[in-house]
C-alpha cells in the first residue's frame, strides 16, 4: 500500500511518495543499497559544511541490531523488530576545526536524515524516525562521548502488510495521511 500524500500544490512526486510506516517485510536491504542511502546524506547541506553527523546501523539479525533495538521504547520495538537495519542518528556538537559548540548540529543532522529518507524513497526503501528510545542506553551501547547527542533513531526497510501488524498500529498504517494546512504554520509579512 502507498499512501500518496494529497497535497495542495504540485509538490515532487518523491515527496508526496514519502511516508513513514511501520509494515516491514522480510526482504533485507543490501549494504550496496545501505551506502548509497547513506551517501545521500553526505550531501546534505550544512553550517560551515561541518557535516557533524554520524550514523550507527545495524542489520537485522545482528548483535548490533539487538543492541539498537533493546534501547528502543516498548511502543517502538513492537514493529521496529521487522526493519531491515535500524541506524542510530548522532549529532557532533562541537566544530572540528575549533571544538566550539556548533548551534546547528542537530538541525544539519535533520536535513541530512531528510536527504537519506528521500533517496531510500525513491528506492522504494521506507524510513521511519523514532524519537521513542533511551537514549542513555543506546548512548552506552555506542560508547558515545559528551561531545556526541544521540538525536534519534530509523527503521529502514521494504514496505510490508499492514495487516500483518497489532493494533493500534495496523489502524495508523490504514489512515490516510495529513497535515496542517499552510495558514497554521506560515506568517506573510
Amino acid at each position: 500500500m502507498i499512501k500518496q500524500a494529497n497535497t495542495n500544490g504540485p509538490v515532487l512526486d518523491l515527496i508526496r511518495n514519502r511516508w513513514s510506516p511501520r509494515s516491514f517485510s522480510d526482504k533485507q536491504i543490501s549494504q550496496t543499497d545501505l551506502d548509497t542511502i547513506l551517501e545521500a546524506a553526505s550531501w546534505s547541506a550544512s553550517a560551515a559544511n561541518e557535516q557533524p553527523w554520524e550514523y550507527y546501523y545495524a542489520f537485522n539479525g545482528t548483535d548490533g541490531f539487538q543492541k539498537l533495538h533493546d534501547g528502543l521504547a516498548v511502543f517502538n520495538q513492537t514493529w521496529a523488530k521487522n526493519a531491515s537495519v535500524l541506524i542510530a542518528a548522532v549529532a557532533r556538537k562541537n566544530m572540528a576545526a575549533n571544538g566550539n559548540e556548533n548551534k546547528w548540529a542537530v538541525h544539519d543532522l535533520g536535513m541530512a536524515n531528510t536527504t537519506m529518507f528521500l533517496q531510500a524513497s525513491s528506492m522504494d526503501i521506507y524510513a521511519h524516525g523514532m524519537g521513542g528510545f533511551d537514549q542513555h542506553i543506546i548512548s552506552l551501547a555506542l560508547n558515545l562521548g559528551e561531545d556526541k547527542e544521540l538525536v534519534c533513531m530509523i527503521a529502514l526497510g521494504y514496505l510490508g502488510e499492514a495487516d500483518k501488524l497489532p493494533e493500534p498500529y495496523k489502524t495508523r498504517e490504514l489512515t490516510p495521511r495529513d497535515r496542517k494546512p499552510l495558514a497554521d504554520f506560515t506568517t506573510k509579512l
